[in-house]
């Protein structure tokens, strides 16, 4: 994975989302399941994010992005979540009573990744005196 850049920021702001539909119900299949990875794609594509990978499985969704700093976490995934639930039950109405109106529960996962392990970077940030010291 490569580091991105701005005019100012050079980053690499990589995170796994994973949310289930509410009562964890398996109504993502067929055409609702490319429905919704098209709708996802553009909603990642209206951010500025790049992803990385997508999974739409019956009961539950992987996404992993790549999105500039200026967006909390906590911020993609209500935006993801809330974006494309208005999409998909506009589309399938039929979403609307199985799932009583709303399509995600509020909960979801988010974990970060990237190219150095936190072991790596508690490393070299434990040797910068080290560094510091040696170009004196």
């Amino acid at each position: 994975m490569e580091y991105k850049s701005t005019r100012h920021v050079k980053y690499l702001c990589n995170y796994h989302f994973v949310w289930i539909p509410k009562y964890r119900r398996k109504v993502l299949t067929g055409e609702i399941a490319e429905y919704t990875k098209e709708v996802l794609r553009t909603i990642a594509e209206e951010l500025d994010c790049e992803v990385l990978a997508l999974e739409v499985m019956p009961d539950h969704i992987h996404l992993f992005v790549n999105c500039p700093p200026r967006y909390a976490p906590s911020y993609l995934a209500n935006y993801f979540k809330g974006k494309s639930a208005r999409l998909i039950l506009k589309k399938f109405q039929e979403l609307k009573k199985s799932t009583n109106g709303k399509l995600w529960t509020r909960s979801y996962f988010v974990s970060t990744a990237g190219n150095v392990s936190s072991e790596t970077i508690k490393k070299y940030i434990e040797e910068q005196w080290v560094k510091e010291s040696e170009e004196d």
